[in-house]
């Protein structure tokens, strides 16, 4: 159970980000999907129900950009009379990558958005809410994690960023991970990482070099041609023991900003750790397959002033389809049967016409379509859906993040998804479980689940910006013919919607 008692009017929804919640969408969090605003001065308390979850997970605000400043870490540790899958650390760091602005994150987003422009970027990034040493400001509370020499460190990495992917290392030292979104992979030893905003990534880390001091190091990981902060943050390991701090800390090599190559190399050696102690299940039965062009767009501007392109609105979708919140959430319309407009069962299993996506759109595609489009999907089917990237307005890379459920990877590569060449290439032994995802830039990304749990749950790119925006949708799983495969009866009290 979680409580969260709200006094400021932002701060209104929690959502724990990678806990499925079994039959359980009331506890979910996204505003206006799950749940009404939490209205200031009362409370509701969260039911969380933990499942499969082993690792690394987080909790933050989801509405709008709070989640800027409300975050934190779940460790879900190995069940009792079980362990880790490698030898059993000495000690655990959680390391939480996030944002900071000097402006107010929701004004920041509300004045982007009625001027149509694109939103400030932040103004630097943070290691466990700390800048670090290459800012303009005091370094005295740099973060520093204290070790001891010879001792192995599970380090827990968040990457609570706002709207950068992360690459991330540790000076003179090798990194082995060995877990993402809270599922075992393969060890992969790497002198580096690339993390999406909404990911976790377990670490092992051994401190075996001559004791001193050894930068951490932080920088985006962009290839679009849009705005994004290009500073580094850092953290400091420090070694215990006696002996001079040296007059120049190490330093670890990033890749550049926009190697994609690096990233590339880093993801795909990422293989789910599908062992007898932690088996996977991938789907090879499929009863529903959809495509989702992903795209940012334009919208018309009235008198044409506004400050995106061509003094149009930017916007973006999925499928052509630019979501809007309604005013009252959709797990309660739907549950109570209670539709009266709230949203629409239309969101399209493809794109509405086929174009060479990755190539010369030309301006037919600039456009969307708005609306509370959602998708429904029968109780366990196998599903697989497959995420077109799009060369409209501005490409780039889109962490894909799916409430209720993990998914597999099976799939990704760069142009157009081939339906008839593209699944060849499909790894469906040992595709790594997450539960966001990122799509490269002009590329396509390929996933699969079994909908297992009724509910409500919303899909969005976790770029807050292109969320914003309205690259966003819901997926409803509707009941089986069981009790357990049934939505669970709402809470005694649920936050009440306006009736406006």
């Amino acid at each position: 159970m979680g409580k969260n008692t709200h006094t400021d009017p932002f701060v209104s929804y929690i959502y724990r980000h990678g806990v499925k919640q079994p039959r359980n969408p009331w506890s979910d969090g996204p505003e206006n999907v799950t749940q009404c605003p939490i209205a200031a001065g009362t409370n509701f308390t969260y039911e969380v129900i933990f499942s499969s979850e082993e690792g690394t997970l987080w909790w933050h605000a989801h509405s709008d950009w709070t989640r800027a400043t409300v975050y934190g870490a779940i460790v879900i540790l190995p069940a009792l009379n079980t362990t880790y899958p490698f030898a059993t650390p000495d000690a655990q760091e959680t390391l939480i990558l996030a944002s900071w602005f000097k402006g107010d994150v929701m004004e920041i987003i509300e004045e982007a958005l009625a001027s149509g422009g694109d939103p400030n970027i932040s103004d630097a990034f943070l290691i466990n809410g700390q800048p670090g040493d290459l800012y303009d400001c005091s370094n005295e509370t740099t973060y520093r994690l204290l070790v001891d020499y010879g001792k192995t460190y599970l380090l827990r990495v968040i990457n609570a960023v706002m709207n950068e992917e992360q690459f991330f290392a540790l000076a003179n030292h090798t990194l082995t991970v060995v877990a993402q979104d809270a599922a075992y992979i393969k060890p992969i030893t790497t002198s580096y990482i690339m993390i999406t905003p909404g990911q976790t990534m377990d670490i092992l880390v051994t401190a075996n070099q001559p004791p001193s001091h050894y930068y951490i190091a932080s920088k985006a990981f962009v290839d679009g041609s849009v705005p994004f902060n290009n500073s580094t943050t850092t953290a400091i390991v420090q070694y215990n023991g006696n002996y001079s701090a040296p007059s120049t800390t190490p330093f670890p090599t990033l890749p550049d900003y926009d190697n994609q190559t690096a990233a590339d190399n880093f993801t795909s050696q990422i293989r789910a750790l599908a062992s007898k102690e932690h088996p996977i299940s991938v789907p090879l039965e499929i009863h529903s397959k959809i495509v989702i062009s992903i795209a940012i767009n334009e919208r018309i501007c009235p008198n044409s002033n506004c400050s995106g392109p061509h003094n149009n609105a930017i916007s973006a979708s999925l499928n052509n389809i630019s979501f809007e919140l309604p005013s009252t959430d959709i797990l309660q319309a739907y549950y109570r049967g209670n539709n009266n407009g709230v949203y629409s069962t239309s969101f399209p299993n493809k794109p509405p016409y086929y174009f060479n996506f990755t190539g010369d759109v030309g301006n037919n595609t600039i456009y969307p379509n708005f609306g509370t489009r959602v998708r429904m999907i029968k109780y366990g089917a196998g599903v697989e859906i497959v995420f077109q990237g799009t060369n409209i307005i501005a490409p780039e890379n889109h962490p894909m993040h799916l409430h209720g459920f993990s998914f597999y990877v099976v799939g990704t590569g760069y142009g157009n998804f081939n339906s008839t060449t593209s699944p060849k290439t499909y790894n469906l032994v040992d595709p790594p479980e997450v539960n966001t995802i990122g799509v490269p830039k002009n590329g396509w990304t390929a996933i699969r689940f079994v909908a297992d749990n009724p509910g409500v749950w919303f899909m969005h790119c976790h770029l807050e910006r292109h969320s914003s925006w309205g690259m966003d949708t819901v997926l409803i799983v509707r009941n089986g013919n069981t009790t357990e495969s049934k939505i669970r009866p709402p809470p005694a009290y649920m936050p009440p919607c306006s009736k406006s």
